[in-house]
């Protein structure tokens, strides 16, 4: 990639050199998020595979090793896993905002994202927790930053190559999470757990790397904190920290002094908090009183899109729950008689994007150029439609499977492919939506609110686990597609009501 950087006079931040036409720090965020994805990527791969793994199978050369959970509790910790990285996202923004400042704020991350890789590679359930916890708190911490780092390396929103340089940084998170199922995922899965967790450590260490090689590249911005707290603050929030820490120390201390613990006592309470933080941020904003009426309207209309967002991900993200579940146990592992790992399934997704997201990107415009290109809100409603219509697919390879039957890959090929469709519907089109939509006291707090219709999405789908729900079976996946696909009736039924709340925004 070195044949790619060349001198240019370019007059924007952090350097005179160029990366593909772009800032030349563009190279370093590329390279940094790429790596951090593969390692993200490849331990999510492992995830609900290891903990349902017991012991060794010599018929079907299974490893084992894992922690033998039933498939519900792996259901169950997966979704509130994945909703937490989301969720520490909000965190993450203030942590970048008032006390480190981006550039140090990802650095702390991508240590903390490393530290927890490497105790998921140490065996043991307590050291797994621990790791995962870890990964969480260093991946919110660096989603929230990195991006606004990529912003910073243009003169402003209306720089010419912005929008291409935030495409570029978008492939480099695709090719991160295309590649890790194969390298992680083998490795974890066909040889050892641990060992792919640990690849996922190196994986993490090289973008570390990479960073702090050529952090001088990046704009001076990133090293700026932009409203740091105060000396009073920062006491008060400390003080506050600490009793909560105390306070939570001494319950749970209490509830294992008793003899009462369980998991449950861990999982229930995170999936609770991740439904109703959401619910609280969206309605202190919306009781903002110094929001005029035409933001509340907007905060009205935009309550609309979290909502449908909140079910497409309750489903969306089960490809690495439900979706891997079927495909370890009930796919044919074999294609052309070629044979391949189950984790491979989830290099679908990024692939798809990859090759799909050019296409789409072409669509949208060929149809503006008609003046019949689909409004924001029928864009939601075809998302949700399309990702509820995968699990309608669903539903027949599982019937198909009902008996012992292995079905062929393909299945899980298609259910991937409509998903990722789906996901370009709604995805990029979201983000677009909630700046647009965003109240001007909230503009940069608003994209944590997007993420946050993650987290309940996913929170939701932990509690139908915790409450006995079995997400594998056939109803279940049969009624999560008819809500999914009645949700984006009801949206597309309503849009003039939503499109009159949303005002100018189109």
């Amino acid at each position: 990639m070195a044949s790619s950087l060349t001198t240019a006079s370019t007059g924007t931040p952090g350097s005179g050199k160029t990366f593909l036409g772009h800032p030349r720090g563009l190279a370093t965020l590329f390279f940094t998020e790429m790596w951090e994805r593969f390692s993200y990527y490849g331990m999510r791969a492992l995830l609900v595979l290891y903990l349902v793994s017991g012991g060794a199978d010599a018929a079907t050369g299974s490893q084992g090793g894992g922690l033998a959970m039933t498939a519900a509790t792996a259901t169950a910790i997966y979704s509130v896993y994945v909703s937490m990285v989301y969720l520490m996202a909000m965190p993450g923004g203030w942590f970048g905002d008032r006390v480190w400042g981006a550039r140090k704020t990802v650095t702390i991350a991508g240590f903390v994202i490393m530290a927890g890789h490497a105790s998921l590679a140490i065996p043991g359930q307590a050291m797994f927790f621990v790791g995962l916890a870890l990964v969480a708190v260093g991946s919110g911490l660096l989603k929230a930053n990195i991006s606004t780092m990529v912003g910073h390396l243009y003169n402003g929103p209306d720089d010419p190559r912005r929008d291409g340089g935030f495409t570029l940084f978008y492939i480099g998170i695709n090719l991160g999470a295309f590649v890790a199922p194969f390298a992680v995922g083998t490795l974890g899965e066909k040889v050892n757990w641990h060992l792919g967790f640990a690849l996922a450590a190196v994986g993490m260490g090289l973008g570390l790397a990479c960073f702090l090689a050529v952090t001088k590249s990046l704009s001076p911005k990133s090293s700026v904190v932009p409203n740091p707290l105060s000396a009073e603050e920062r006491k008060s929030i400390l003080v506050k920290v600490c009793v909560a820490v105390a306070a939570i120390a001494v319950f749970y201390g209490a509830v294992v002094a008793m003899g009462m613990y369980t998991l449950n006592w861990a999982l229930v309470p995170i999936t609770l908090a991740g439904l109703i933080i959401p619910v609280a941020v969206l309605v202190r904003i919306k009781r903002d009183k110094d929001l005029d009426k035409t933001e509340q309207s907007k905060m009205n209309g935009y309550i609309w899109f979290f909502v449908a967002a909140a079910v497409f991900w309750m489903i969306y993200d089960q490809g690495g729950s439900t979706l891997a579940l079927f495909a370890d146990s009930k796919t044919s592992d074999s294609l052309l008689g070629f044979s391949f790992p189950a984790t491979w399934f989830q290099s679908l997704n990024p692939l798809f994007v990859m090759a799909l997201a050019p296409v789409f990107a072409w669509l949208w415009l060929w149809l503006a150029r008609k003046n019949q290109e689909p409004n924001t809100i029928v864009k939601f409603a075809m998302g949700l439609v399309l990702v509820g219509a995968s699990f309608f697919v669903f539903v027949v390879p599982m019937g198909m499977a009902g008996d012992g039957t292995k079905v062929s890959p393909m299945w899980l090929v298609s259910i991937y492919m409509i998903q990722t469709i789906g996901e370009l519907c709604l995805s990029p089109v979201g983000l677009s939506v909630t700046t647009k939509m965003a109240p001007q006291k909230y503009a940069s707090q608003m994209m944590g609110v997007w993420f946050l219709a993650v987290t309940a999405g996913d929170c939701t789908t932990g509690l139908l686990s915790l409450a006995g729900v079995d997400l594998n079976g056939t109803g279940i996946i049969g009624m999560q597609a008819a809500l999914a696909v009645l949700a984006g009736f009801a949206v597309f039924m309503y849009r003039k009501k939503v499109q009159g709340m949303m005002g100018s925004v189109h």
